[in-house]
């Protein structure tokens, strides 16, 4: 009979991850994002598995960004009707919606697969302080960058 124990229950279990955005580099900040709802954080982790956890981001409006991006970054979406490309530059995007500019980035860092939707659900951003009643489900919080 074989000795081997399998990834259990407990093991997959979802943890909720608070991080506040206030003065963070959008792209490292996405980066680790993406670790966690990817689940590569666990020793469990399997490419093909959906393995990840929640995150909750507040502070989306104070999140900087390095160099002239700021100036020069254009987010783009077509409305599928002719000439229907829209172009928003970054300024106006951040007045308009600045929880879309985190979650395209994070979007852009998880892998192009059917997995993709799935991971980006458990991503809930909030543009100021209040995170409403996901404060009840945050177990882990990153005060320093780090998962830990």
């Amino acid at each position: 009979m074989s000795q081997v124990v399998g990834n259990t229950a407990l093991a997959y279990a979802r943890v909720w991850h608070h991080v506040d955005a206030s003065d963070r580099v959008l792209g490292k900040l996405a980066e680790r994002i993406a670790i966690v709802l990817m689940g590569k954080h666990k020793p469990i982790f399997d490419a093909s598995a959906d393995c990840g956890d929640y995150v909750v981001v507040s502070n989306a409006r104070n999140v900087k960004v390095t160099g002239r991006k700021a100036d020069q970054n254009i987010y783009r979406h077509h409305t599928m009707f002719p000439g229907g490309l829209k172009e928003i530059p970054y300024k106006e995007m951040m007045q308009r919606k600045p929880d879309e500019i985190i979650r395209q980035a994070v979007s852009g860092m998880l892998p192009k697969n059917t997995l993709r939707d799935r991971r980006l659900e458990r991503l809930r951003i909030f543009e100021g302080e209040d995170i409403g009643i996901f404060k009840h489900n945050i177990i882990k919080r990153w005060e320093d960058g780090t998962l830990q």
